[in-house]
């Protein structure tokens, strides 16, 4: 297939949306397939098979924004768009921005199948304005997203059930609709025995350092727990709440390390854990969890009705209230003096985790862009 792989966000692998493109990307060209990429990332000029548009200026406040999340968006650029996407097969969108959007009308003028995967709930656009909580604007957002590009493809990638269903309700729409989970990486997978830590009880929360991944709630459990001076916090990631978080950690007294880590380190850091703590209240697919379960960790996850984390658990004890720092200090503690629990709930999951196979998952998208390929009239 020759397949146009539109991306509005790419750049650096520190989100969900670009690592779940990078590995679409390489996938579909490992496989054998003509790839064209469009995206506004200067370093990747001149390489094979990427087609480079300007970087948006959105005016001072969101471009701060966007810094602080240390990600670009893209510029539509006609020329290129319409370079990139003649004579393919398919296009596939990754988010329903201002290149994507561009991409889908020049794809449909062409009568080029499309095909969007749905990386962005509207509470992540929300939550920098102070109204992810606000259904009439989050519902004006999903219709949006709907009007302009998903009512037009041919297939839909949502990560998730819980996605699909809260889009399709918001939109009152069927779309065809594919879930595939965005994988996890098979370094993860070891069929080896954990490396646990030896020294104090470990804790990891991984995630971006924003609003909505809600971080200082894990920080508040540990700093008012009974065994707080025996438990090491690992925050694994990088963003704008970093520095209000880690003066958090300073002023509850918390034994707090925060890092952006690499996979391989990341991995590690993971198998000599004891514990894995889920904050955010609003999530697509939770990757960062599921690399801990692949890794031997139980989770512990937020019971958000915007997140679909929740559907980890195998039971009211992987839960804890959403936002509640007393119930999640009572889970961690439960798990602190629960270590068989612990490890007889590792083996449940572990027959789990073969749907969480990234080839098995990419596999799944290829198939899936084949279809869409073959519906063009």
């Amino acid at each position: 297939m020759k397949i146009a792989i539109i991306c509005d966000v790419l750049g650096k692998a520190n989100n969900g949306t670009s690592i779940a493109a990078m590995n679409l990307i390489r996938y579909m060209q490992n496989a054998g397939h003509d790839v064209r990429v469009v995206c506004c990332d200067k370093d990747k000029e001149n390489m094979p098979g990427y087609y480079i548009v300007p970087v948006c200026d959105l005016g001072v406040v969101c471009n701060k924004i966007l810094e602080n999340n240390g990600v670009s968006v893209a510029k539509r650029d006609e020329k290129v768009l319409r370079e990139a996407i003649r004579e393919v097969d398919v296009v596939q969108i990754e988010t329903p921005f201002s290149l994507g959007l561009a991409a889908a009308k020049i794809a449909m003028e062409y009568n080029i199948p499309i095909s969007a995967s749905f990386h962005c709930q509207a509470e992540n656009i929300t939550s920098h304005i102070g109204l992810m909580n606000f259904h009439p604007v989050n519902h004006l957002i999903y219709k949006y997203f709907y009007q302009k590009l998903y009512r037009h493809c041919a297939t839909v990638h949502y990560p998730t059930q819980f996605i699909r269903d809260v889009f399709e309700t918001e939109v009152n729409q069927k779309t065809n609709g594919y879930v595939i989970s965005n994988g996890v990486n098979r370094e993860f997978f070891d069929p080896t025995e954990k490396n646990r830590s030896s020294g104090k009880f470990t804790v990891v929360c991984s995630g971006r350092y924003s609003k909505e991944k809600a971080q200082h709630i894990v920080i508040k459990a540990v700093g008012q727990s009974k065994y707080k001076d025996k438990i090491r916090l690992i925050l694994a990631g990088e963003g704008p709440k970093k520095k209000r978080l880690m003066r958090l950690a300073k002023r509850l007294g918390v034994d707090a390390h925060f890092e952006f880590f690499n996979r391989r380190d990341l991995i590690r850091t993971l198998r000599s854990a004891d514990l894995y703590v889920h904050t955010s209240v609003a999530e697509i697919e939770a990757i960062s969890c599921t690399e801990a379960i692949v890794c031997g960790l139980i989770p512990v996850i937020s019971d958000s009705k915007m997140s679909a984390t929740k559907a980890f658990a195998l039971d009211e004890k992987n839960l804890f209230t959403k936002n509640d720092v007393k119930d999640l200090t009572r889970a961690v503690e439960f798990w602190y003096e629960h270590p068989n629990l612990r490890e007889a709930y590792r083996l449940q999951y572990k027959t789990k985790l073969s749907c969480f196979d990234q080839e098995d998952c990419m596999r799944r998208m290829e198939k899936m862009l084949e279809t869409a390929a073959g519906s063009k009239l």
